[in-house]
């Protein structure tokens, strides 16, 4: 071990709260420094007293040393430079930085904005025009249009015959529709179309609520014949992110603006806003519905319900009642008892009747739903948790959402700011001269690119990338895919491309700009060279070393011997009785096969 100097220890033992104006070298051990972020990062993780003396700063000082001087015996020893060091290193740092890719205040709003949103209840209904987040602009266009028309359709406003053509023009162009005619298929053309060209007649014969009128008709949704576009009641977190923010800004009544997500693009109309409910826990007895039940099945099985709420009312006990006859399998053996659940997840009657009990215990009066009748208990309601009590898990849903991706946007713009992002388009739009059909076919190779040179594309911070660096990306991101237009498919690349740089940028300069990333990850580096050591020298030695380990035991066998310890019988008498005549025979002497004869003789 190599002799440790500490320069500037009495210095770090004086202070107070540990200054953050300046980052001194405290220590050096085999020539490299030791600075006193370093120090204090693990000195405050392994010390949590609020009050600090310079008694605890020394102690702690001397088992650094110590495990630092370890260290400098494992990077002697070459186990820095080990590709499974490095190899481990480099995974724990992908997952140190993850955590510093992101704009921490942009994700700290986010788990604010859904608490608050957590305490209202949305009812709403939607129309979707389905359109994935990877289609082309020519194709997203068309869905647009087709959802704006709708929009506005709704609201009173028809589209007009330029419109209609616009539109036209726009769908026959788009990749889909294309593809169908080229195998003369017109079918979903001319849904699509009709859907457009029908929105005067949709709108006149829609009822009182347009809304519900035009959806069955115009919505990709699946699930609208049967719902008529209704979603019932959600709450923060239940919907991706623009949507949900959509709904909880469109006033009761209204209907939103035309709002995409990775779905496609949707129309929504507010019903209803409400506080939340909270979760609740409750019982059911339940008389199932058969399949295709008619009027008449639903009136006969209402006799059934009322005939078990009579034993109800009679005394019998709900739980027993349950087990005995509900006929939802799945629950009757914990006497009818339910998961809790929230407003919206449960059949609208089936939930107003639970929240409407007043107090625990409480029980409704038959109920029907289209799974059957049910006669529900409260168990349990639970309000909306405190905030302190649900950010770590609202944090971890956000972190699962897609509104996790807005910490990540809001970084990238920030870093292009600071650093003075330009980008040349035209550049850029070079390598269409070099790309053709073999791109789609996952043939293409980014050499082709070689005789265009190294135009700059994009610069900030007197970092340059040009044609070779985009050219391999695209190459990289070549996959097998279908007709479509290079152009649209060169600026979807492109702007992925440079997040990635963007990011990548930041990536880089984590060791220089955030002190507490550098440390943190100096910490793991040295606690798996720490490891490696301790391993060779002391847990493999051991185990290979059977000979040192055999004078080991001979030399200490004797350190780990028993004391003297007693050998004890104990008798178990049936009651007080016979443990009387046992004690008085055991008085006498008596041995164990001599006693028990004598005790089966006497008992007999």
């Amino acid at each position: 071990m190599k002799k440790i100097s500490t320069t500037v220890l009495c210095a770090v033992l004086a202070f107070s709260a540990f200054a953050q104006t300046a980052d001194p070298v405290i220590m050096t051990i085999g020539g490299k420094s030791v600075n006193k972020s370093e120090f204090e990062s693990v000195f405050r993780k392994n010390n949590t007293k609020t009050a600090v003396d310079a008694k605890a700063v020394k102690d702690y000082a001397d088992l650094f040393s110590l495990f630092k001087m370890k260290v400098y015996e494992a990077e002697s020893m070459g186990l820095d430079t080990s590709a499974s060091f490095k190899t481990e290193l480099a995974g724990y740092r992908r997952q140190l930085a993850s955590p510093y890719l992101t704009d921490k205040n942009t994700n700290e709003n986010l788990i604010t904005e859904a608490y608050e949103r957590m305490k209202w209840e949305i009812k709403a209904s939607h129309i979707l025009i389905r359109c994935s987040d990877l289609e082309f602009p020519k194709d997203t266009l068309e869905c647009w249009t087709r959802a704006t028309l709708i929009r506005n359709a709704i609201v009173g406003k028809m589209p007009t015959s330029a419109q209609i053509a616009d539109y036209d023009k726009l769908l026959k162009n788009s990749t889909q529709i294309k593809s169908d005619f080229a195998k003369k298929d017109s079918g979903l053309y001319k849904a699509k179309l009709n859907s457009v060209k029908n929105l005067a007649d949709y709108y006149k014969n829609g009822g009182a609520d347009k809304f519900v009128g035009i959806a069955p008709k115009t919505s990709d949704d699946p699930s609208v014949p049967d719902n008529k576009g209704d979603l019932g009641y959600f709450s923060s977190l239940d919907m991706v992110y623009p949507f949900e923010t959509a709904a909880y800004n469109t006033k009761v009544g209204e209907v939103s603006n035309v709002v995409r997500t990775k779905y496609g693009y949707h129309i929504l109309k507010v019903y209803d806003k409400r506080a939340n409910r909270g979760e609740i826990t409750v019982a059911h007895i339940m008389v199932k519905f058969p399949k295709d039940a008619s009027d008449a099945d639903k009136k006969n099985l209402k006799t059934k319900i009322d005939e078990l709420n009579a034993k109800l009312k009679a005394g019998e006990k709900f739980e027993d009642i349950a087990r005995s006859f509900s006929e939802d399998k799945q629950s009757s053996d914990r006497g009818g008892q339910l998961a809790p659940f929230k407003g919206g997840k449960v059949p609208k009657d089936f939930e107003d009747a639970a929240f409407g009990l007043k107090k625990d215990g409480d029980v409704s009066e038959p109920v029907m739903t289209q799974y059957g009748w049910h006669i529900v208990k409260r168990l349990e309601v639970k309000g909306l948790a405190p905030f302190d009590q649900l950010k770590a898990e609202i944090k971890a849903r956000v972190q699962r959402d897609s509104r996790s991706q807005m910490g990540r946007v809001a970084l990238i713009a920030r870093v292009k700011k600071e650093n003075g992002f330009k980008q040349n388009l035209a550049n850029r739009d070079e390598i269409l001269k070099v790309l053709d059909t073999t791109y789609l076919t996952a043939t293409w190779k980014a050499s082709r690119a070689d005789k265009l040179g190294n135009k700059e594309i994009i610069s900030f911070n007197s970092k340059k990338y040009g044609m070779k660096e985009f050219a391999a990306f695209m190459e990289q991101q070549m996959i097998f895919r279908s007709p479509t237009d290079l152009k649209d498919l060169v600026g979807q690349i492109y702007e992925k491309w440079v997040e990635e740089v963007v990011v990548a940028y930041e990536d880089a300069q984590l060791e220089t700009t955030r002190v507490d990333f550098k440390n943190l990850l100096h910490e793991y580096r040295d606690g798996i060279l720490l490891f490696d050591l301790t391993d060779q020298k002391v847990w493999s030695k051991a185990v290979k070393d059977t000979a040192g380990l055999k004078a080991f035991y001979e030399k200490n066998k004797n350190n780990y011997l028993w004391d003297d310890r007693a050998d004890v019988t104990t008798y178990r008498c049936l009651d007080a009785k016979i443990s009387a005549e046992v004690r008085k025979l055991l008085a006498k002497g008596k041995q164990k096969k001599k006693l028990l004869k004598l005790l089966i003789k006497h008992l007999n």
